[in-house]
This record gives C-alpha cells, sequence and structure tokens, in this order.
C-alpha cells in the first residue's frame, strides 16, 4: 500500500509510471489525495470545489492510457470548465452557472489520463495576487498560515506545497502562476501567448497576456504537462510559435553557454526587499560559475505606461466578464455583486472610451517589440519575481475599505512579472 511518505516524493510522471507498471492503482492515488487533502485543507482553505465524484467515476469508466494516467488532478476554479459543474472565478453571480461541455484545455488533461476532483481557490476574477474572496474566505500559505499563499492561482499552490497533489492547473496574466509558485517554494512557468488554448467560449484571456498552465513541484512535470496540453485549436485566433521538439526533451538537454541578462531593478518603482536582492545576485553568481555569460542589464522600459495600459485591459475585461454573468440571470451587475476592488476596475473600464482599449493595447504591443529586439543579445533575463516576502493575510484583500492604499501594496509587492506578458 501507498504511504503518503511515499506519495509525496513522488512528482506526476512519478505516479504515473507507478500506474503504468502497475504498482498501484489510480484509486490508491486519489485517495491518498483525498486523506491528505481531509487533513490539511481546513487550515490552508485551497481546495474550495469537492469533484471527488467526478473522479470516481472517471476511474470506474476508465480512465484513457495517457502519459499521466491515474495522476490526482486539480483545476484552478478559474479558467477551466469542467463538463457538469460550476466554475465560480470567486464571482457570486457565477456560483450556479453549470458547464455544459469541457473547455479544450480540459479535454487535454482528461486525454492524458489525469483524475480530476476539485477545484482551487482563487481571488475573485483572478485580479489580485493574494487569493483571498468574500466567497471562499482567505487560503493560507502552508509554511507559514499567517501569511499569503499568491495569488491567483494560490489554491494550487498551497495544494501543491502542502503535498495533496504534485502538481496543479494554474492560470497567469500578471504573474499568477510565477507569484504563487514564490509565496510556496514551487517551479511555475508562464507560458508565452496561446501556447495553450483558451477556448472554446474564449479565444484569448487579458488580451493575450492571460495562458493556462500548471505549477508543479518538478521541472519535468510541467513540461510533461506542457506536453499534453500545447498548440492550437480548432478557430483559434492565432497561435504560439512551433515548438520542434518535446518540452520534456528540453529538460535534459544541455543549454549550451547562455547570455544572461540580470537585474533587480523593477520596471516599476518600488523598494525591493534584501533577501529578493540576494537571491538573485546569488543566482547569477551560480551561472557564471557554471560558464555562463553574466551581465547586469535590464530592457528600457516605461513601467508606470505599462501598468496603465494593462489596467486598461484587464478592467475590460473584468467588466465583460460580469456583465456577461449578471446578463445570463437576466439583470445588470450591481456594486454590491462584487468585491469593492472589482467594483473599482468595473467603473474605470464603463467610463474609458474605446479608443482608448485600442491605444493600450498598442503600448503592450510595442512593449513586446521593445523586448525581442533586448532578447537579441539575451537569451535570459534573471530578476526577482516578487519584491520581498510573501504579506501577511489581509493586506491585499479586495474589500479593503482603503482601496487606494491595497493597490500601492500591490503594486509595491508584485512590481516585476507584469512587464512579462
Amino acid at each position: 500500500m501507498l504511504t503518503f511518505s511515499d506519495y509525496r516524493k513522488q512528482d506526476a510522471l512519478a505516479l504515473a509510471g507507478l500506474v503504468r507498471t502497475k504498482q498501484v492503482t489510480p484509486q490508491e492515488l486519489l485517495d491518498t489525495a483525498l486523506a491528505r487533502s481531509r487533513e490539511v485543507n481546513p487550515r490552508i482553505n485551497a481546495i474550495v470545489l469537492d469533484h471527488e465524484d467526478v473522479a470516481r467515476k472517471a476511474i470506474n469508466d476508465g480512465l484513457p492510457q495517457g502519459p499521466l494516467n491515474g495522476v490526482p488532478y486539480l483545476l484552478k476554479d478559474l479558467g477551466a470548465a469542467l463538463n457538469g459543474t460550476v466554475t465560480t472565478g470567486s464571482l457570486s453571480l457565477a456560483r450556479e452557472t453549470v458547464a455544459t461541455a469541457d473547455s479544450t484545455y480540459v479535454e487535454r488533461m482528461k486525454k492524458a489520463g489525469l483524475v480530476i476532483f476539485g477545484k482551487t481557490h482563487s481571488p475573485e476574477l483572478g485580479i489580485s495576487p493574494s487569493s483571498e474572496s468574500r466567497m471562499f474566505g482567505a487560503t493560507r500559505n502552508p509554511w507559514n498560515l499567517n501569511h499569503i499563499a499568491g495569488g491567483s492561482s494560490g489554491g494550487a499552490a498551497a495544494a501543491v506545497a502542502a503535498g495533496i497533489v504534485p502538481v496543479a492547473h494554474a492560470t497567469d496574466g500578471g504573474g499568477s502562476i510565477r507569484i504563487p509558485a514564490s509565496c510556496c517554494g514551487l517551479f511555475g512557468l508562464k507560458p508565452t501567448r496561446a501556447r495553450t488554448p483558451a477556448g472554446p467560449k474564449r479565444g484569448e484571456g487579458w488580451g493575450g497576456a492571460s495562458v493556462g498552465h500548471v505549477v508543479s513541484r518538478s521541472v519535468r512535470d510541467s513540461a510533461a504537462f506542457l506536453d499534453a496540453t500545447a498548440g492550437a485549436a480548432l478557430g483559434d485566433p492565432y497561435p504560439a510559435p512551433h515548438q520542434a521538439r518535446a518540452f520534456l526533451d528540453e529538460v535534459t538537454s544541455a543549454p549550451g553557454r547562455l547570455r544572461i541578462a540580470f537585474s533587480t531593478k523593477p520596471a516599476i518603482p518600488t523598494d525591493v526587499h534584501p533577501d529578493a536582492i540576494a537571491a538573485v545576485r546569488d543566482a547569477a553568481k551560480l551561472c557564471e560559475s557554471l560558464g555562463h555569460i553574466v551581465e547586469e542589464v535590464s530592457p528600457d522600459i516605461n513601467g508606470m505606461e505599462i501598468m496603465a495600459a494593462q489596467g486598461i485591459v484587464i478592467s475590460a475585461n473584468v467588466a465583460f466578464t460580469v456583465d456577461e454573468a449578471a446578463e445570463a440571470l437576466g439583470r445588470t451587475a450591481r456594486p454590491q455583486d462584487v468585491e469593492r476592488a472589482t467594483w473599482f476596475r468595473i467603473e474605470n473600464a464603463r467610463k474609458t472610451d474605446s479608443s482608448a482599449y485600442a491605444r493600450a493595447m498598442n503600448t503592450l504591443h510595442y512593449l513586446g517589440r521593445t523586448l525581442a529586439s533586448f532578447m537579441t543579445n539575451y537569451d535570459v533575463i534573471l530578476q526577482p519575481t516578487a519584491a520581498g516576502p510573501p504579506l501577511p493575510i489581509g493586506i491585499l484583500n479586495m474589500e479593503r475599505e482603503d482601496l487606494a492604499q491595497m493597490f500601492r501594496e500591490m503594486i509595491a509587492f508584485i512590481p516585476y512579472t507584469g512587464i512579462y506578458n
């Protein structure tokens, strides 16, 4: 019988290997994941929707013989539809909306053989770097329960860090994979735009910035999951560049001598914690000792201009999503339907003209060209993920009375990740 100690030592690929060689069954893996969830979830509040019945049925019906066959898996409660279940995004207007089909991403996850047994917490519509919501409360960091697990994929990161699953679904439009991975000590890769599908209900998220993937304990799991999900679907508005070989093959391939640019100075001016600075400098020294070319330099970017443009795009998408949910209920959205910071974004969207949206997208596309030009001279940019350690619970709560201070705290915590969307 598989003990929890043995279970926690394995990544997803290793667990799938145990199933493939009949050393363990999918039922045993699911039972272990559920037992761990019952033990720790009341303290960390990572899983907010229970789909054990869906998981049991999938196993009993027979799982596809994919590369991740039998591995327990959690979807984020945002950005993915599982047929017959609710995805709320912590939005009260959506709490009764049942999906009538799987999203393309979920179809691919099922084909890979994963066993989906629940959904993890996200702040309302994913617009905070901390998973705290009026609907579900606060997700807590497994390493210190008084601190945040990050966001918006905080529930996913907390579940992985606590050992419930080795890998979990996550999405990222401004740092929502990378920030919680940093907060919880995990690996978090945000793929390039359109690398994984957003459909069929959506063609893109946040003007192409939001992309779905995972948080994981191992690099190879992240690569394997990308292999299982990457590629345009029928009708997608645009594809990512073709990948010449499997991402999993890249994990064990020597990279050659890399040209690495490193910097601790954020494009959005703020104080950076000494620990974040020390971590980057230590990593730069390590890379240099391995024979790579390392230079302290950063692209010339107007971070405040970029932040303003991103704010317009995000606010427009938030307003659209809330209006769509309200219209499905036969009414218009009201301030009490959403959290205070969400309504602030909706109001901003409604008083911003359409030409401002076009201008914002043009600004972001110009940023892409600026970075592309910079990357002709470098292979890697090495920077902190957050400007400091995980914050205490409550500072980034979107229901705070002083919203202006909350937004200042948010910007000071995450001045890095938004630039690279």
